[in-house]
Protein backbone atom coordinates (compact mmCIF):
# COMPACT_ATOMS: atom_id res chain seq x y z
CA UNK A 1 0.00 0.00 0.00
CA UNK A 2 1.10 3.67 -1.18
CA UNK A 3 1.31 5.84 1.82
CA UNK A 4 -0.35 8.96 1.38
CA UNK A 5 1.75 12.22 1.07
CA UNK A 6 0.93 14.91 3.39
CA UNK A 7 -0.86 17.80 1.85
CA UNK A 8 1.39 20.93 0.95
CA UNK A 9 -0.24 23.03 4.00
CA UNK A 10 1.27 20.42 6.28
CA UNK A 11 4.39 20.03 5.16
CA UNK A 12 7.83 22.45 5.85
CA UNK A 13 5.68 23.95 8.61
CA UNK A 14 9.09 24.81 10.15
CA UNK A 15 10.80 25.90 7.14
CA UNK A 16 14.11 28.46 7.85
CA UNK A 17 14.03 28.15 11.30
CA UNK A 18 17.05 27.04 13.60
CA UNK A 19 16.93 23.20 14.61
CA UNK A 20 16.92 24.18 18.12
CA UNK A 21 13.46 25.74 16.95
CA UNK A 22 12.42 22.77 15.15
CA UNK A 23 13.54 20.55 18.46
CA UNK A 24 11.48 22.73 20.64
CA UNK A 25 8.06 22.76 17.99
CA UNK A 26 7.77 19.39 17.90
CA UNK A 27 8.49 19.36 21.65
CA UNK A 28 5.41 21.32 21.98
CA UNK A 29 3.00 19.51 19.48
CA UNK A 30 4.33 16.44 20.92
CA UNK A 31 3.65 17.50 24.58
CA UNK A 32 0.27 18.88 23.70
CA UNK A 33 -0.79 15.64 22.20
CA UNK A 34 -0.11 14.05 25.74
CA UNK A 35 -1.87 16.47 27.33
CA UNK A 36 1.07 17.53 28.97
CA UNK A 37 -0.43 20.89 28.65
CA UNK A 38 2.54 23.14 31.42
CA UNK A 39 5.65 21.48 28.90
CA UNK A 40 4.01 22.53 25.77
CA UNK A 41 3.38 26.24 26.85
CA UNK A 42 6.77 26.41 28.30
CA UNK A 43 8.23 24.69 24.67
CA UNK A 44 6.21 27.24 22.97
CA UNK A 45 7.46 30.15 25.07
CA UNK A 46 11.00 29.38 24.16
CA UNK A 47 9.98 29.48 20.75
CA UNK A 48 9.20 32.51 20.67
CA UNK A 49 11.41 34.05 22.53
CA UNK A 50 13.87 32.94 19.45
CA UNK A 51 11.54 33.19 16.63
CA UNK A 52 8.62 35.73 17.81
CA UNK A 53 6.73 35.94 14.46
CA UNK A 54 7.08 31.72 13.11
CA UNK A 55 3.59 30.88 12.05
CA UNK A 56 3.56 27.57 13.18
CA UNK A 57 4.45 28.83 17.14
CA UNK A 58 1.32 31.25 17.07
CA UNK A 59 -0.69 28.57 15.75
CA UNK A 60 -0.18 26.49 18.38
CA UNK A 61 -0.17 28.74 21.24
CA UNK A 62 -3.74 29.04 19.68
CA UNK A 63 -4.49 25.39 19.92
CA UNK A 64 -2.83 25.38 23.38
CA UNK A 65 -5.07 28.22 24.43
CA UNK A 66 -8.10 26.38 23.06
CA UNK A 67 -7.28 22.89 25.12
CA UNK A 68 -7.23 25.14 28.22
CA UNK A 69 -10.60 26.93 27.52
CA UNK A 70 -9.13 30.01 27.25
CA UNK A 71 -11.31 30.63 23.81
CA UNK A 72 -11.01 34.51 23.86
CA UNK A 73 -6.94 34.71 24.08
CA UNK A 74 -6.73 31.85 21.54
CA UNK A 75 -9.03 34.39 18.94
CA UNK A 76 -6.37 37.04 19.87
CA UNK A 77 -3.37 35.06 19.42
CA UNK A 78 -4.66 33.49 15.84
CA UNK A 79 -5.77 37.18 14.79
CA UNK A 80 -2.31 38.56 15.82
CA UNK A 81 -1.21 35.24 13.69
CA UNK A 82 -3.03 36.05 10.63
CA UNK A 83 -2.05 39.32 10.79
CA UNK A 84 1.40 38.49 9.41
CA UNK A 85 0.13 35.40 7.73
CA UNK A 86 -3.43 36.02 6.64
CA UNK A 87 -3.03 33.58 3.38
CA UNK A 88 -2.41 30.77 6.11
CA UNK A 89 -5.61 28.36 5.85
CA UNK A 90 -4.73 26.08 9.21
CA UNK A 91 -4.41 29.60 11.29
CA UNK A 92 -7.95 30.24 9.86
CA UNK A 93 -9.18 26.97 10.59
CA UNK A 94 -8.18 26.99 14.37
CA UNK A 95 -9.92 30.55 14.27
CA UNK A 96 -12.97 29.13 13.29
CA UNK A 97 -12.97 26.86 16.11
CA UNK A 98 -11.88 29.17 18.86
CA UNK A 99 -14.33 31.21 17.84
CA UNK A 100 -17.37 29.23 17.82
CA UNK A 101 -16.32 27.70 20.93
CA UNK A 102 -17.14 31.35 22.02
CA UNK A 103 -19.92 31.29 20.67
CA UNK A 104 -19.03 33.94 17.30
CA UNK A 105 -20.79 31.34 14.95
CA UNK A 106 -20.95 33.82 12.07
CA UNK A 107 -17.66 34.57 12.66
CA UNK A 108 -16.57 31.16 13.01
CA UNK A 109 -18.19 30.13 9.69
CA UNK A 110 -16.68 33.19 7.70
CA UNK A 111 -13.05 31.89 9.19
CA UNK A 112 -13.81 28.50 8.17
CA UNK A 113 -15.30 29.33 4.56
CA UNK A 114 -11.76 31.50 4.19
CA UNK A 115 -9.57 28.27 5.02
CA UNK A 116 -11.54 26.68 2.21
CA UNK A 117 -11.17 29.50 -0.65
CA UNK A 118 -7.30 28.99 0.44
CA UNK A 119 -6.56 25.66 0.08
CA UNK A 120 -9.76 23.82 -1.74
CA UNK A 121 -7.67 20.38 -1.78
CA UNK A 122 -7.53 20.22 1.82
CA UNK A 123 -10.18 17.85 3.24
CA UNK A 124 -9.92 18.82 6.97
CA UNK A 125 -10.69 22.46 6.09
CA UNK A 126 -14.16 20.63 4.48
CA UNK A 127 -14.56 18.50 7.34
CA UNK A 128 -14.36 21.71 10.17
CA UNK A 129 -16.95 23.74 8.04
CA UNK A 130 -19.14 20.86 7.52
CA UNK A 131 -18.72 19.47 11.13
CA UNK A 132 -19.09 23.67 12.22
CA UNK A 133 -22.58 23.78 10.16
CA UNK A 134 -23.86 21.16 11.75
CA UNK A 135 -22.84 22.23 15.18
CA UNK A 136 -25.03 25.14 14.41
CA UNK A 137 -28.17 23.12 13.42
CA UNK A 138 -27.34 23.57 9.79
CA UNK A 139 -27.20 20.01 8.30
CA UNK A 140 -27.69 21.03 4.38
CA UNK A 141 -24.51 23.22 4.48
CA UNK A 142 -22.67 20.64 6.56
CA UNK A 143 -24.02 17.97 3.92
CA UNK A 144 -21.88 19.91 0.94
CA UNK A 145 -19.17 20.55 3.06
CA UNK A 146 -18.63 16.87 4.21
CA UNK A 147 -19.20 15.73 0.41
CA UNK A 148 -16.47 17.81 -0.61
CA UNK A 149 -14.25 16.50 2.04
CA UNK A 150 -15.18 13.19 1.38
CA UNK A 151 -14.78 13.60 -2.52
CA UNK A 152 -11.14 14.70 -1.31
CA UNK A 153 -10.09 12.30 1.03
CA UNK A 154 -12.61 9.06 0.71
CA UNK A 155 -11.26 7.70 3.79
CA UNK A 156 -12.06 10.91 6.29
CA UNK A 157 -14.04 8.69 8.60
CA UNK A 158 -14.38 11.64 10.91
CA UNK A 159 -16.32 13.54 8.11
CA UNK A 160 -18.20 10.34 6.97
CA UNK A 161 -19.54 10.07 10.49
CA UNK A 162 -20.76 13.85 10.30
CA UNK A 163 -21.98 13.40 7.25
CA UNK A 164 -23.82 10.57 8.87
CA UNK A 165 -25.36 12.45 11.33
CA UNK A 166 -26.57 15.56 9.16
CA UNK A 167 -28.37 13.08 6.90
CA UNK A 168 -29.93 11.84 9.87
CA UNK A 169 -31.01 15.39 11.01
CA UNK A 170 -32.74 15.54 6.86
CA UNK A 171 -33.96 12.22 7.32
CA UNK A 172 -31.79 10.55 4.68
CA UNK A 173 -31.88 7.72 6.84
CA UNK A 174 -30.72 5.47 3.84
CA UNK A 175 -28.03 7.19 2.98
CA UNK A 176 -26.83 7.92 6.51
CA UNK A 177 -27.11 4.07 6.93
CA UNK A 178 -24.85 3.66 3.98
CA UNK A 179 -21.94 6.07 5.63
CA UNK A 180 -22.43 4.45 9.17
CA UNK A 181 -21.97 0.92 7.49
CA UNK A 182 -18.67 1.99 5.61
CA UNK A 183 -17.01 3.70 8.11
CA UNK A 184 -17.53 -0.30 10.18
CA UNK A 185 -16.38 -1.95 6.74
CA UNK A 186 -13.43 0.12 7.75
CA UNK A 187 -13.29 -0.32 11.44
CA UNK A 188 -16.15 -3.03 12.34
CA UNK A 189 -15.91 -2.09 16.09
CA UNK A 190 -16.13 1.69 15.78
CA UNK A 191 -18.31 2.34 18.47
CA UNK A 192 -20.14 6.18 17.12
CA UNK A 193 -20.99 4.50 14.17
CA UNK A 194 -22.65 1.84 15.76
CA UNK A 195 -24.34 4.42 18.45
CA UNK A 196 -25.24 6.12 14.84
CA UNK A 197 -27.03 2.83 13.34
CA UNK A 198 -28.77 2.31 16.52
CA UNK A 199 -30.15 5.70 16.43
CA UNK A 200 -32.04 5.52 13.30
CA UNK A 201 -35.53 4.46 12.13
CA UNK A 202 -35.03 2.56 9.18
CA UNK A 203 -33.28 -0.96 8.80
CA UNK A 204 -32.74 -3.16 11.76
CA UNK A 205 -30.01 -5.08 13.13
CA UNK A 206 -29.37 -8.36 11.97
CA UNK A 207 -27.36 -11.51 13.94
CA UNK A 208 -24.55 -10.95 12.85
CA UNK A 209 -24.89 -7.35 14.06
CA UNK A 210 -24.93 -8.59 17.27
CA UNK A 211 -22.03 -10.93 17.21
CA UNK A 212 -19.85 -8.38 15.79
CA UNK A 213 -21.23 -5.82 18.58
CA UNK A 214 -20.52 -8.61 21.12
CA UNK A 215 -17.01 -8.91 19.85
CA UNK A 216 -16.49 -5.65 20.04
CA UNK A 217 -17.37 -4.98 23.53
CA UNK A 218 -15.15 -7.81 24.17
CA UNK A 219 -12.29 -5.77 22.96
CA UNK A 220 -10.40 -3.09 25.66
CA UNK A 221 -11.52 0.39 24.62
CA UNK A 222 -9.65 3.16 26.53
CA UNK A 223 -12.34 5.87 26.78
CA UNK A 224 -15.41 4.60 29.05
CA UNK A 225 -17.95 6.08 26.39
CA UNK A 226 -17.39 3.78 23.53
CA UNK A 227 -18.00 1.06 25.93
CA UNK A 228 -21.14 3.05 26.63
CA UNK A 229 -22.37 3.17 23.13
CA UNK A 230 -21.42 -0.18 21.89
CA UNK A 231 -24.00 -1.55 25.04
CA UNK A 232 -26.49 0.84 24.01
CA UNK A 233 -26.45 -0.29 20.17
CA UNK A 234 -26.21 -4.03 21.35
CA UNK A 235 -29.40 -3.57 23.59
CA UNK A 236 -31.26 -1.65 19.85
CA UNK A 237 -29.43 -4.94 18.23
CA UNK A 238 -30.88 -7.29 20.51
CA UNK A 239 -34.46 -5.94 20.31
CA UNK A 240 -34.36 -6.38 16.48
CA UNK A 241 -34.53 -9.76 16.93
CA UNK A 242 -36.89 -9.83 19.83
CA UNK A 243 -34.59 -11.08 22.72
CA UNK A 244 -36.04 -8.72 25.26
CA UNK A 245 -34.33 -10.28 28.62
CA UNK A 246 -31.22 -10.14 26.91
CA UNK A 247 -31.85 -6.45 25.31
CA UNK A 248 -32.54 -5.47 29.33
CA UNK A 249 -29.54 -7.03 30.72
CA UNK A 250 -27.27 -4.67 27.65
CA UNK A 251 -29.35 -1.91 28.59
CA UNK A 252 -28.97 -2.14 32.12
CA UNK A 253 -24.72 -2.47 31.86
CA UNK A 254 -24.60 0.19 29.79
CA UNK A 255 -26.23 2.42 31.99
CA UNK A 256 -24.71 1.31 34.64
CA UNK A 257 -21.01 2.31 33.26
CA UNK A 258 -22.48 5.80 32.46
CA UNK A 259 -24.43 6.02 35.55
CA UNK A 260 -20.37 5.50 37.13
CA UNK A 261 -18.99 8.96 35.13
CA UNK A 262 -21.67 11.35 36.38
CA UNK A 263 -22.55 12.82 39.64
CA UNK A 264 -26.56 12.50 39.91
CA UNK A 265 -28.09 13.85 42.91
CA UNK A 266 -31.98 12.60 42.97
CA UNK A 267 -32.34 13.77 46.58
CA UNK A 268 -31.08 17.55 45.42
CA UNK A 269 -32.86 17.79 42.39
CA UNK A 270 -36.00 16.68 44.42
CA UNK A 271 -34.69 19.67 47.36
CA UNK A 272 -34.27 22.30 44.21
CA UNK A 273 -38.26 21.58 43.20
CA UNK A 274 -39.43 21.73 46.93
CA UNK A 275 -37.33 25.32 47.37
CA UNK A 276 -38.98 26.19 43.64
CA UNK A 277 -42.89 25.03 44.98
CA UNK A 278 -42.39 27.34 47.90
CA UNK A 279 -40.41 30.73 46.40
CA UNK A 280 -43.18 30.16 43.82
CA UNK A 281 -46.95 29.60 46.59
CA UNK A 282 -48.24 32.15 44.89
CA UNK A 283 -47.51 34.19 41.79
CA UNK A 284 -45.61 37.09 42.05
CA UNK A 285 -45.96 40.50 41.11
CA UNK A 286 -44.09 40.30 37.56
CA UNK A 287 -44.05 43.19 35.03
CA UNK A 288 -46.70 45.27 34.44
CA UNK A 289 -47.06 44.82 30.97
CA UNK A 290 -49.79 41.49 30.55
CA UNK A 291 -48.85 41.59 26.94
CA UNK A 292 -45.13 41.52 27.47
CA UNK A 293 -43.70 38.40 25.71
CA UNK A 294 -46.81 37.16 24.19
CA UNK A 295 -44.78 35.98 20.82
CA UNK A 296 -43.27 33.37 23.03
CA UNK A 297 -44.10 29.72 23.45
CA UNK A 298 -42.55 27.84 25.95
CA UNK A 299 -42.58 23.89 25.71
CA UNK A 300 -42.60 21.87 28.84
CA UNK A 301 -41.42 18.36 28.84
CA UNK A 302 -39.39 15.25 29.57
CA UNK A 303 -37.54 13.93 26.39
CA UNK A 304 -39.63 11.89 24.59
CA UNK A 305 -42.93 13.35 25.81
CA UNK A 306 -44.24 14.32 22.73
CA UNK A 307 -42.30 17.89 22.61
CA UNK A 308 -40.54 17.29 18.70
CA UNK A 309 -44.01 16.42 17.18
CA UNK A 310 -45.70 19.72 19.27
CA UNK A 311 -42.86 21.47 18.06
CA UNK A 312 -43.14 20.42 14.04
CA UNK A 313 -47.15 21.67 14.55
CA UNK A 314 -46.64 24.55 15.59
CA UNK A 315 -43.33 25.35 13.72
CA UNK A 316 -45.19 24.63 10.54
CA UNK A 317 -47.89 27.41 11.11
CA UNK A 318 -46.78 30.44 8.63
CA UNK A 319 -46.84 32.84 11.67
CA UNK A 320 -44.24 31.40 13.93
CA UNK A 321 -40.85 32.13 13.65
CA UNK A 322 -38.54 29.47 14.33
CA UNK A 323 -37.62 27.34 17.68
CA UNK A 324 -34.87 28.09 20.13
CA UNK A 325 -33.36 25.39 22.12
CA UNK A 326 -30.17 27.71 23.50
CA UNK A 327 -30.46 28.22 26.92
CA UNK A 328 -31.55 32.22 26.87
CA UNK A 329 -33.94 31.84 29.91
CA UNK A 330 -31.71 30.38 31.80
CA UNK A 331 -28.67 33.19 31.26
CA UNK A 332 -30.87 36.16 31.58
CA UNK A 333 -31.43 34.54 35.16
CA UNK A 334 -27.98 33.54 35.66
CA UNK A 335 -26.64 37.36 34.83
CA UNK A 336 -29.21 38.30 37.04
CA UNK A 337 -28.14 35.85 39.86
CA UNK A 338 -24.34 37.60 39.00
CA UNK A 339 -25.30 40.90 39.38
CA UNK A 340 -26.84 40.69 42.22
CA UNK A 341 -24.45 38.51 43.95
CA UNK A 342 -27.08 35.74 44.97
CA UNK A 343 -28.78 32.76 43.62
CA UNK A 344 -32.00 32.82 41.89
CA UNK A 345 -34.17 31.83 45.24
CA UNK A 346 -32.41 34.17 47.34
CA UNK A 347 -33.44 37.26 44.93
CA UNK A 348 -36.55 36.37 43.52
CA UNK A 349 -38.73 37.68 45.78
CA UNK A 350 -37.23 41.24 46.13
CA UNK A 351 -37.33 41.40 42.51
CA UNK A 352 -39.78 44.72 41.93
CA UNK A 353 -42.22 44.26 38.70
CA UNK A 354 -39.66 46.65 36.84
CA UNK A 355 -37.15 44.50 37.28
CA UNK A 356 -38.93 41.69 35.68
CA UNK A 357 -39.71 43.99 32.86
CA UNK A 358 -36.15 44.75 32.29
CA UNK A 359 -35.48 40.72 32.62
CA UNK A 360 -38.04 40.11 30.03
CA UNK A 361 -37.14 42.83 28.11
CA UNK A 362 -33.41 40.96 27.80
CA UNK A 363 -34.77 37.82 26.77
CA UNK A 364 -36.56 39.46 23.84
CA UNK A 365 -33.73 41.24 22.37
CA UNK A 366 -31.19 37.64 23.24
CA UNK A 367 -34.08 35.82 21.01
CA UNK A 368 -35.10 38.33 18.43
CA UNK A 369 -33.25 36.44 15.80
CA UNK A 370 -35.48 33.48 16.30
CA UNK A 371 -38.52 35.53 15.96
CA UNK A 372 -37.47 36.60 12.29
CA UNK A 373 -39.99 39.71 12.89
CA UNK A 374 -43.24 36.86 13.42
CA UNK A 375 -45.59 36.83 15.58
CA UNK A 376 -44.75 34.00 17.46
CA UNK A 377 -41.85 31.47 18.61
CA UNK A 378 -40.62 28.72 20.04
CA UNK A 379 -38.62 28.12 23.21
CA UNK A 380 -38.26 24.21 23.45
CA UNK A 381 -35.46 24.18 26.16
CA UNK A 382 -34.81 21.16 27.93
CA UNK A 383 -34.50 22.92 31.43
CA UNK A 384 -37.99 25.11 31.09
CA UNK A 385 -39.81 23.24 33.17
CA UNK A 386 -38.07 24.38 36.07
CA UNK A 387 -38.51 28.24 35.73
CA UNK A 388 -42.03 28.30 34.57
CA UNK A 389 -42.89 30.31 37.78
CA UNK A 390 -39.69 32.92 36.43
CA UNK A 391 -40.73 33.20 32.77
CA UNK A 392 -43.82 34.41 33.45
CA UNK A 393 -42.88 36.89 36.19
CA UNK A 394 -40.64 38.33 33.17
CA UNK A 395 -42.82 37.43 30.18
CA UNK A 396 -46.86 37.53 31.44
CA UNK A 397 -48.21 37.25 28.11
CA UNK A 398 -46.10 34.11 27.10
CA UNK A 399 -47.30 30.69 26.77
CA UNK A 400 -46.23 27.43 28.15
CA UNK A 401 -47.32 24.43 26.97
CA UNK A 402 -46.72 21.23 29.04
CA UNK A 403 -45.87 18.11 26.94
CA UNK A 404 -47.12 14.74 28.82
CA UNK A 405 -46.71 11.05 27.51
CA UNK A 406 -47.71 7.76 29.28
CA UNK A 407 -45.38 7.73 32.46
CA UNK A 408 -43.83 4.34 31.74
CA UNK A 409 -43.02 4.54 28.01
CA UNK A 410 -41.82 8.01 28.58
CA UNK A 411 -39.16 6.88 31.69
CA UNK A 412 -38.29 3.86 29.53
CA UNK A 413 -37.98 5.76 26.36
CA UNK A 414 -34.91 7.56 28.29
CA UNK A 415 -33.61 4.69 29.84
CA UNK A 416 -32.80 3.17 26.67
CA UNK A 417 -31.39 6.28 25.01
CA UNK A 418 -27.73 7.41 25.52
CA UNK A 419 -28.08 11.27 25.30
CA UNK A 420 -25.03 13.67 23.97
CA UNK A 421 -25.31 15.71 26.83
CA UNK A 422 -27.47 16.63 30.25
CA UNK A 423 -29.96 14.50 31.53
CA UNK A 424 -27.70 13.08 33.76
CA UNK A 425 -30.93 11.37 36.10
CA UNK A 426 -31.40 9.03 32.79
CA UNK A 427 -29.54 6.10 33.54
CA UNK A 428 -30.88 4.82 36.39
CA UNK A 429 -34.04 3.56 36.89
CA UNK A 430 -34.66 5.36 40.91
CA UNK A 431 -33.23 8.55 39.35
CA UNK A 432 -35.80 8.19 36.35
CA UNK A 433 -38.85 8.18 38.63
CA UNK A 434 -37.84 10.53 41.09
CA UNK A 435 -37.00 13.07 38.26
CA UNK A 436 -40.67 12.19 36.43
CA UNK A 437 -42.08 13.04 40.14
CA UNK A 438 -40.64 16.36 40.64
CA UNK A 439 -41.07 17.19 37.20
CA UNK A 440 -45.15 16.16 37.01
CA UNK A 441 -45.48 18.25 40.54
CA UNK A 442 -43.90 21.10 39.05
CA UNK A 443 -45.96 20.69 36.47
CA UNK A 444 -49.73 20.26 38.26
CA UNK A 445 -48.40 23.44 40.41
CA UNK A 446 -47.84 25.69 37.09
CA UNK A 447 -50.80 24.50 36.17
CA UNK A 448 -52.83 25.96 39.82
CA UNK A 449 -51.10 29.18 39.10
CA UNK A 450 -50.96 29.91 35.37
CA UNK A 451 -54.28 28.56 34.57
CA UNK A 452 -54.97 31.05 31.24
CA UNK A 453 -51.08 31.05 30.35
CA UNK A 454 -50.40 27.16 30.85
CA UNK A 455 -51.86 24.05 29.03
CA UNK A 456 -51.57 20.10 29.30
CA UNK A 457 -50.95 18.72 25.48
CA UNK A 458 -51.07 15.01 26.10
CA UNK A 459 -49.36 13.10 23.45
CA UNK A 460 -51.91 10.00 23.30
CA UNK A 461 -54.96 12.25 22.84
CA UNK A 462 -52.80 14.04 20.14
CA UNK A 463 -52.43 10.62 18.33
CA UNK A 464 -55.81 9.17 18.96
CA UNK A 465 -57.73 12.69 17.76
CA UNK A 466 -55.21 14.59 15.72
CA UNK A 467 -57.34 17.45 14.27
CA UNK A 468 -59.13 18.32 17.51
CA UNK A 469 -56.05 18.36 19.43
CA UNK A 470 -53.88 20.45 17.37
CA UNK A 471 -56.46 23.04 16.93
CA UNK A 472 -56.67 23.40 20.62
CA UNK A 473 -53.31 23.67 20.59
CA UNK A 474 -53.09 26.07 18.14
CA UNK A 475 -55.85 28.41 19.68
CA UNK A 476 -54.16 28.15 22.92
CA UNK A 477 -51.39 30.07 21.43
CA UNK A 478 -53.31 32.58 19.70
CA UNK A 479 -52.71 31.28 16.03
CA UNK A 480 -55.39 30.41 13.44
CA UNK A 481 -55.66 26.88 11.95
CA UNK A 482 -53.52 26.12 9.27
CA UNK A 483 -53.62 23.02 7.33
CA UNK A 484 -49.72 22.82 6.91
CA UNK A 485 -50.09 22.20 11.08
CA UNK A 486 -52.10 18.70 10.16
CA UNK A 487 -49.60 17.28 7.68
CA UNK A 488 -48.05 15.51 10.71
CA UNK A 489 -50.99 12.90 10.29
CA UNK A 490 -49.56 12.29 6.97
CA UNK A 491 -46.77 9.87 5.48
CA UNK A 492 -44.44 9.95 3.97
CA UNK A 493 -42.96 13.25 4.31
CA UNK A 494 -39.65 15.26 4.75
CA UNK A 495 -40.57 17.10 8.34
CA UNK A 496 -42.41 13.67 9.39
CA UNK A 497 -39.40 11.46 8.41
CA UNK A 498 -36.94 14.03 10.27
CA UNK A 499 -38.95 13.76 13.39
CA UNK A 500 -39.11 10.31 13.48
CA UNK A 501 -35.28 10.24 13.46
CA UNK A 502 -34.78 12.46 16.17
CA UNK A 503 -37.82 10.73 18.06
CA UNK A 504 -36.76 7.08 17.74
CA UNK A 505 -39.72 6.00 20.17
CA UNK A 506 -42.17 6.70 17.58
CA UNK A 507 -41.04 3.65 15.64
CA UNK A 508 -42.41 1.68 19.21
CA UNK A 509 -44.94 4.07 20.37
CA UNK A 510 -45.74 0.76 23.26
CA UNK A 511 -42.34 -1.01 23.71
CA UNK A 512 -42.08 -0.96 27.31
CA UNK A 513 -44.70 -3.42 26.97
CA UNK A 514 -42.66 -5.94 24.95
CA UNK A 515 -40.10 -6.02 27.95
CA UNK A 516 -42.99 -7.27 30.08
CA UNK A 517 -41.65 -8.01 34.08
CA UNK A 518 -38.36 -6.34 32.69
CA UNK A 519 -39.89 -3.61 33.87
CA UNK A 520 -41.68 -3.96 36.73
CA UNK A 521 -39.24 -2.52 39.26
CA UNK A 522 -40.27 0.86 36.83
CA UNK A 523 -43.70 0.72 37.16
CA UNK A 524 -43.94 0.37 41.08
CA UNK A 525 -41.58 3.55 41.00
CA UNK A 526 -43.96 5.28 39.01
CA UNK A 527 -47.42 3.75 40.35
CA UNK A 528 -48.63 2.32 36.98
CA UNK A 529 -49.35 -0.85 36.20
Amino acid sequence: MVAKQAHPLLRDRAAGLSPEVVRLLDEASGAMADGELDRAEAALAAVLALAPDGVEALRLSGQLQQLRGNDAQAVAILRQALAKHPRDALLHISLGISLQAQGENEAALAALQRACELAPDFAPAWFNLGRMFQLQGRPAGAITALHRALDIDPDHLAARLVLASAQTGLGAEAQAAANYREVLQRQPGHPEAWSGLAGLDTGRFGKDDVAQLQRALQMPHPAPLARIRLGFALARALEDQAEYHAAFRALRKANAWRRRQLNWNAAGMRARADAMLAAFAEPLAGAADAALGEQVIFLMALPHAGAGLTRQILAAHPYVGGVDESPDLQRVISDESARRGQPLLQWVGSATPADWARLGQDYLARTGHWRRGLPRFIDANRLNWRVVGVALAMLPGARVVHCRRDALETCFACYRLLFASGHDFSYDLDDIASYWRDHERLGRHWQRLFPQRFLEHDYEALLANPEAQVRRLLAFCGLEVDPACLGFQHEPTPARTALRTRQPWLREPALAARYGAELDRLRLLLGVR
